[in-house]
């Protein structure tokens, strides 16, 4: 309530900008962790205030650094979009039962006056939705992983069917034999479940084939479709130019007869294709008399060789939308053209007709999310699957720590509003680590290669290079309730060797966890490098009087030897244009492979746990140690450009 009061009371300049900046230097919003009315109203104040609208310049937060990150991290979300309606919206008094509409978008608020719900993040309430009959579908092509735009659109989906009390479906749109395999159909379903989607309906577009071809035919018998052989060069010329086909008035019966052949696999059917009977004049492409049936002798993946013409998508879905019960289909704004061609079609074939709502793409920088050029990273050898932790896969964000629940928040707060986002990496993986933080437990490791014996000895230091000796210390420094583990000490320790090359002699530095020594011999070889330093505790010494505090490994047979994978963007243009060769804009390396030393208990964590390498980041177990191979950790990206800390990695962190 203070903030909105202060919203539409203080007027916009420089005491506006000094409150917001002081309240939220400590904090990401300024009430709670996670957007609500008081961002709202603080953000529609400064940006109605400035005279700008969304995507200028915005308001002058120069010298209010904590308000300019706030600032812009909320003109990143879908719900931040008109400062003057959010500011009438404050103002305007409480209505009895409830305001319609009443809470800000992406806060916590009371109900609507309907009863329902406010909205979630971005997502409006869908038109004509009656709690307990929706269905909304999901229709993923097995041509393919699952990637990032199918983790939208399922989750949008699932989220809505959930919010109504009603189904998700999910349906495999196998209509297209020439691209389809088992392998990807079946880890569409895998990813789900990874996913935490249980769609309540799981269908095919095959399993409705004989229907199709019924209703095609209808359309052929009411003179609405007709099969035509023109080449498919002057076909999309002749539409481009908004040109008659030479057969578009054959008749009805020829064109069943024709239909029947091709239906078949006759040999002089099979150049047909049957196309719609629209509008050649139309301003819309898609209503110019698109294909609806073609010819394709690859046996299907589910029917074999049992049908030798398939439907295309744009006739089977508004077919079996209808036909399965969907009474809203999601989809993004790329198919905006393409509604008005849905609709035709289903009042034509007299169908139940489906509300259509449609939302923007979700844009990461740097990341390709086209199926035909994420092929051909397979095909080529540069990654090493769908899997890679590379890819904008489901399986390959999984692989480099992404953490659905995350990504699931993050989805819904996006929203389904049309507006096409443009995200950059780092503001999720800053809200991915933060999930990390809690239970990941720590852990300490040294580049292999690299590191620096310190020899060390002492009150506290082993008295011999046999003795075993260790210290008892949290798993979770910040939390000690979540266990504790023994950290092995030893006479000699490992260094990072830029850490020993910036030591100079007679410095007093910090084993982390352990205690204080004073380093008291360096020796250094042609090269002027640190090869070895000798140094003496003080256990008297505390961390917050030293300026080095380093990570280290103890020199003992249980020391693990294990291999840190760090990636980067597969390529290095933040947004490829139609006309870019990918091939031009690849990162070399994208991928660092290292071996380090790590503590003894690296040996016993499980594929899939995430731990913190002290000073390092966040890494995720890829594959646990066996006799045969090292344990493999892949770095999790945590929003900067590099390794956390002053401690440089193998590779760039994007």
């Amino acid at each position: 309530d203070g903030w909105c009061e202060i919203a539409l009371t203080v007027p916009y300049g420089a005491d506006l900008t000094a409150a917001l900046d002081a309240a939220l230097a400590p904090r990401t919003f300024l009430c709670g962790h996670e957007v609500t009315l008081a961002d709202l109203a603080a953000w529609a104040a400064l940006t109605a205030g400035a005279g700008v609208g969304r995507g200028s310049t915005g308001p002058d937060l120069s010298g209010a650094a904590h308000a300019a990150r706030w600032y812009a991290h909320l003109n990143s979300l879908a719900a931040f979009e008109n400062p003057g309606m959010a500011l009438r919206k404050l103002s305007m008094p409480a209505r009895a039962g409830g305001s319609k509409g009443g809470k800000n978008k992406g806060g916590k608020g009371g109900k609507k006056a309907d009863g329902k719900g406010d909205d979630d993040g971005g997502c409006p309430p869908l038109e004509g939705a009656v709690e307990g009959q929706v269905m909304t579908r999901f229709p993923p092509e097995p041509s393919g992983y699952m990637h990032l735009g199918h983790v939208k659109a399922v989750m949008l989906n699932n989220y809505y069917a959930r919010r109504y009390k009603g189904k998700l479906l999910v349906r495999f749109d196998d209509t297209n034999p020439s691209k389809e395999k088992e392998e990807f159909a079946d880890n569409i379903l895998k990813d789900l479940i990874k996913l935490g989607i249980q769609p309540d309906v799981v269908s095919h577009t095959s399993d409705f084939f004989g229907q199709i071809e019924n209703f095609a035919r209808q359309l052929v018998r009411d003179g609405k479709a007709y099969m035509d052989a023109t080449p498919q060069e002057q076909m999309r010329d002749e539409r481009m130019k908004q040109i008659n086909s030479s057969f578009r008035d054959t008749s009805p019966e020829d064109n069943m007869e024709i239909f029947d052949k091709l239906v078949k696999g006759a040999a002089d059917a099979q150049h047909y294709c049957l196309r719609a009977k629209i509008d050649m004049s139309s301003v819309n492409g898609t209503m110019r008399d698109p294909v609806l049936f073609r010819y394709n002798a690859t046996p299907h993946i589910k029917t074999g060789t049992r049908f030798k013409a398939y439907p295309t998508y744009d006739l089977a879905c508004p077919i079996v939308d209808s036909i399965e019960g969907v009474t809203h289909a999601l989809r993004t704004t790329e198919y905006d053209d393409r509604n008005e061609q849905y609709d035709w079609l289903q009042n034509a074939m007299g169908l139940r007709s489906v509300r259509i709502h449609s939302f923007g793409r979700l844009n990461f920088a740097y990341t390709l999310l086209s199926k035909r050029k994420l092929q051909m990273f397979v095909d080529e050898g540069r990654v090493d699957g769908w899997f890679d932790p590379r890819f904008p896969t489901v399986q390959g964000l999984l692989r480099r720590g992404v953490q659905v629940p995350v990504l699931r928040d993050f989805i819904v707060l996006q929203g389904a509003s049309r507006r096409i986002v443009n995200m950059e990496w780092d503001k999720f993986w800053a809200k991915n680590k933060q999930a990390l933080e809690p239970t990941a437990h720590r852990f300490m490791a040294v580049f292999k290669d690299s590191c620096v014996p310190l020899d060390v000895e002492g009150e506290g230091v082993p008295a011999s290079d046999g003795e075993i000796a260790a210290k008892t210390i949290p798993l979770i420094p910040k939390d000690p309730s979540k266990g504790s583990r023994a950290l092995r000490l030893a006479r000699r320790v490992y260094l990072e060797g830029g850490d020993a090359n910036s030591i100079a002699e007679g410095e007093e530095i910090t084993l982390m966890r352990w205690m204080n020594f004073v380093v008291t011999g360096i020796e250094k070889d042609a090269a002027g490098n640190a090869v070895r330093l000798v140094g003496r505790s003080n256990p008297a010494g505390l961390p917050k009087n030293t300026k080095l505090k380093v990570n280290w490994i103890s020199e003992v047979p249980e020391k693990s030897t294990v291999e840190l994978a760090e990636y980067d963007h597969l390529i290095s243009k933040a947004k490829l244009e139609e006309t870019d060769d990918f091939h031009d804009h690849l990162t070399d390396p994208s991928e660092v492979l290292s071996m380090a030393y790590g503590d003894p208990l690296l040996n016993s964590v499980n594929e899939g746990d995430f731990v913190q390498l002290e000073r390092r980041g966040f890494f995720r177990c890829d594959r646990a140690y066996s006799p045969e191979a090292p344990a493999r950790f892949i770095m999790v990206p945590d929003g900067k450009a590099k390794a956390m800390s002053t401690l440089s990695g193998a590779a760039v962190h994007r």
